[in-house]
Formats: structure tokens, C-alpha cells, sequence
């Protein structure tokens, strides 16, 4: 019997820690004031995430001095990418109500073309 083969996604190292990216601080920043989450701008210009391995959708992790779990999802929204695949996006925040991860899910699973700017957000 063949064994199937693995995911490179799923086996892969974790990718090394970076800073937020301009574009990604304002994501969260719309997303978070939309949910009246109060997260200050120069917080986030400090985080530290790592990307995650998604197959180039965009997710991102919050880099804790903890090991945080998972705790609910603050906000979910969506945008058309420019192929007009929607992508959902949720900000999810850890068990002490502090950012765990923004997790991009594109419906078609390929690649985003475009990062999604505060305009394109669909509620």
C-alpha cells in the first residue's frame, strides 16, 4: 500500500518571527476598531508574527513570550481577491483576550493575488 503524500504545509518548520507589515497593521487596525476591540497602533507597529503555512493565503500568528491558546474569534470579514475568489478573515485573540492569529481563508484554497486593504472589507 502507497502511503499518501504529506502535506509540506502541515511538517514544515516554523518560519522565523517579523514585524508587522504597514499593510497588515491597517487590517487589523479596521478590523479591530469594527469590533470596538481597543488596539492601540503603536502595539501593533511592535508585535512580532510569524507566517504561517497556509499555501500563500496570508495568515499570520501573534509571537508570545507564552504559549498562547486559542480563544474565539473577535471579527470575520471577507473581500473579493482580484481573480474574484472571496477570502474570509477572522481575527482571533488568545485566552487572555489579547491578538492570537489573523487567519485568511480563500474559498478556491490558491494563493492571495492582492492583500486586502481596509476599502475592500465586506461585512
Amino acid at each position: 500500500m502507497q502511503r499518501p503524500a504529506e502535506n509540506p504545509d502541515t511538517i514544515a518548520a516554523p518560519r522565523p518571527p517579523r514585524p508587522l507589515r504597514l499593510e497588515e497593521c491597517a487590517l487589523i487596525q479596521a478590523l479591530a476598531t469594527r469590533a470596538d476591540y481597543q488596539t492601540l497602533w503603536q502595539t501593533l507597529r511592535m508585535s512580532w508574527v510569524r507566517t504561517l503555512h497556509d499555501g500563500g493565503m496570508g495568515s499570520i500568528a501573534f509571537v508570545s513570550s507564552e504559549n498562547p491558546v486559542m480563544g474565539r474569534e473577535l471579527i470575520s470579514a471577507g473581500y473579493l481577491d482580484s481573480d474574484d475568489v472571496l477570502v474570509s478573515i477572522s481575527i482571533n485573540l488568545d485566552k487572555q483576550n489579547d491578538l492570537f492569529e489573523v487567519d485568511f481563508w480563500k474559498v478556491d484554497f490558491s494563493p492571495l493575488l492582492r492583500y486586502p486593504k481596509p476599502e475592500d472589507l465586506i461585512f
